[in-house]
């Protein structure tokens, strides 16, 4: 993460807040599982490994819309909007661990995704059966327990807040799971499909970005935190405006890198998208301005090449080199800067004050303008 994002996340001792709610349920989550059975300690091992990274973007999205919204550091709803993010924290977790089982990922924050970590164990051990089931199944039940430990978190977060503000901002956190759910089936969806009409291509892939990422990873903390600080229905309007078209940025720059990053700051191999089939909007517009320039090579590239797993990085690096030539990446980058002023523009008519509001204008600018 470059400096001046974590300096962002450092603010009000934000990071280490959130930290240390997660290390505590680390422990706690170490005691019950030495319970149940010794046997079972790599389980929590992998949970403390996932949630020690992390940019930690969501929770600080949370905490300073809070602080837009009346909250003071060392006030009394402190605890539970550092709880929240820790909640938020583990929610990603969650989601991280399953989708790289249903991706079959690699690498995650540039270590080995914990379903090849538990493979790995297994064929080490000589352990019966399939080692790449037994590695999917350990990570199925990883997010499940994550899943389980965001729900705790979340609820010790409301156990003392005012129950009007608690039952609106639980609102916020199961209509967010929900909907990644959703999205999370609707990529699966996608990838399936066949290659059809380029505009609706692009209509179910925005349709993913706003369910799987950008509500859940932008809109959904500005929302939980200024319910959290009691904010009343058109306040809770305005932060759905400003985090909308800045969690789609968001995830259109990350579909981005994932083609155009550098594995050693992205942390996962350049093209495993591509590998993966992920029907991006970025995929989506090259495809159909190929096929409105009657370029039927840039065409056959993208349908063949797209969802193609035996893809080398020479075959990464010319499709890669296609998906530019059409001009896709550039339009996508348009794309980005119409969305990222569309969510200013919603921060302008909030009349949110200082630190809060330039904090909030910094996270946006990192969300979208990272390399990472």
């Amino acid at each position: 993460m470059p400096p001046e994002t974590l300096a962002l996340v450092d603010r009000e001792n934000l990071r280490a807040g959130v930290d240390g709610a997660l290390a505590q349920h680390v422990v706690r989550l170490r005691r019950t599982v030495a319970a149940v059975s010794p046997e079972a300690a790599p389980l929590a091992d992998a949970v403390e490994r996932m949630v020690g990274g992390g940019k930690r973007l969501r929770a600080a999205f949370c905490y300073w819309s809070w602080r837009a919204h009346g909250g003071e550091p060392g006030g009394p709803g402190e605890q539970a909007v550092l709880r929240a993010g820790a909640a938020l924290e583990l929610f990603q977790a969650a989601a991280l661990f399953h989708d790289d089982v249903m991706d079959d990922s690699s690498t995650r924050r540039g270590r080995p995704t914990a379903h090849l970590v538990f493979a790995e164990e297994h064929a080490t051990a000589g352990h019966r059966g399939s080692a790449r089931r037994f590695g999917d199944g350990a990570a199925i039940l990883l997010g499940d327990l994550a899943l389980v430990a965001s729900e705790e978190e979340m609820s010790a977060a409301l156990a003392d807040v005012e129950p009007g503000a608690a039952r609106a901002a639980r609102a916020v956190f199961d209509l967010m799971r929900t909907e990644v759910t959703v999205g999370q089936y609707l990529d699966l969806l996608a990838q399936a499909m066949p290659w059809g009409d380029a505009s609706d291509d692009e209509r179910r892939a925005r349709e993913v970005v706003r369910a799987k990422s950008a509500r859940y990873s932008v809109e959904h903390p500005l929302v939980l935190g200024a319910a959290l600080g009691g904010a009343g229905a058109d306040a809770l309007e305005g932060c759905r405006a400003v985090g909308l078209p800045l969690g789609e940025a968001f995830q259109l720059r990350d579909d981005l890198l994932g083609v155009l990053g550098d594995p050693a700051t992205t942390g996962k191999p350049a093209g495993d998208d591509l590998r993966e089939g992920k029907r991006t909007v970025l995929v989506a517009r090259a495809l159909g301005l190929a096929a409105a320039a009657g370029d039927d090579a840039a065409v056959a590239a993208i349908t063949h090449g797209v969802g193609d797993p035996s893809l080398d990085d020479e075959g990464v690096a010319a499709l890669t080199d296609v998906l530019v030539r059409t001009g896709a990446v550039a339009e996508v980058e348009r794309l980005i800067a119409e969305l990222t002023a569309q969510a200013f523009a919603a921060i302008d008519a909030r009349g949110w004050v200082d630190p809060a509001r330039s904090t909030l204008v910094a996270l946006a600018r990192a969300a979208v303008e990272r390399s990472a």
